[in-house]
């Protein structure tokens, strides 16, 4: 774990598209962290609010450069661990699967189903093997936090849903969006919550993600392209913002209320 002290951060946010910069918090510095597996998506800032200390990283890099298949997930949450991050905060924007998830609308996924094809899942390649339980890969207590946070903020979300993560970064075909929207039951798709909520899993990490719906996907007949979505999601990166802001001052330093901390407890072989 990173020595110097002004560094150390307890709160690391993952910031997806739309959310690229800390511009809402007090900088205190852009580093850069080695790590094993190669170079972060970009240099890691360091922030305050509120008293809390934040490592902020922009998942896809600034000016958005990183495709999703191309991000270095375990190089981004073994530096954010190597300062102390324990809890995730991780915003990211998904297609609607269903009519009832609107563009606009929030969703805290409890689910996922994993359509990816080629990441580096897992730490731990041997000789040591992890086989990290996912049965509830969010973190529940800080969920039920961000959820109380919504309804006092008034925004429109869903409390649950499933996320299907597919490789990109291609959009899908009409097939195959009917396909994981009538057959295996999916509410959101995206492109990055895979590997990274395992990888936090693993660093024992609290992790929940904060999914902004851009669009409806491609099973709704309306075309979808990249401009309209960032457009789309731009009009709404300010619910993010206030989320985050309400959220950040309620994260404690104990994490005695739930299991995160003791995620490898029988899962190393």
């Amino acid at each position: 774990m990173i020595k110097n002290l002004k560094y150390s951060s307890t709160i690391g946010i993952i910031g997806g598209t739309g959310i690229y910069d800390s511009n809402i918090f007090n900088v205190i510095d852009e580093i850069k962290i080695n790590t094993p597996y190669g170079e972060t998506s970009d240099r890691i800032t360091i922030c305050t609010y509120q008293e809390k200390k934040i490592a902020f990283i922009p998942r896809h890099g600034k000016n958005h450069r990183h495709p999703p298949h191309k991000v270095n997930y375990r190089a981004n949450i073994w530096a954010l661990n190597e300062l102390g991050v324990k809890v995730i905060l991780a915003p990211s924007a998904v297609g609607s699967l269903k009519s009832q998830y609107g563009p606009g609308d929030l969703v805290l996924p409890d689910q996922y189903i994993d359509f990816t094809k080629k990441r580096e899942y897992t730490f731990y390649d041997g000789p040591v093997v992890c086989h990290i339980s996912q049965s509830d890969p969010f973190c529940p207590n800080l969920r039920e936090t961000i959820i109380t946070d919504l309804k006092y903020l008034g925004f429109k979300f869903h409390p649950l849903g499933t996320y299907i993560c597919i490789e990109g970064p291609r959009f899908s075909t009409k097939a195959e969006s009917n396909y994981y929207r009538t057959l295996l039951k999916a509410d959101i798709i995206g492109m990055t919550l895979i590997p990274e909520c395992i990888l936090a899993k693993e660093m024992k990490m609290c992790y929940v993600s904060i999914s902004t719906v851009t669009d409806y996907d491609v099973w709704a007949e309306i075309t979808v392209n990249s401009k309209e979505i960032i457009e789309t999601l731009n009009k709404n990166v300010d619910k993010t913002k206030k989320l985050l802001l309400t959220i950040i001052p309620k994260i404690k330093e104990d994490r005695n209320l739930c299991n995160c901390s003791n995620s490898l407890e029988n899962a190393l072989v």
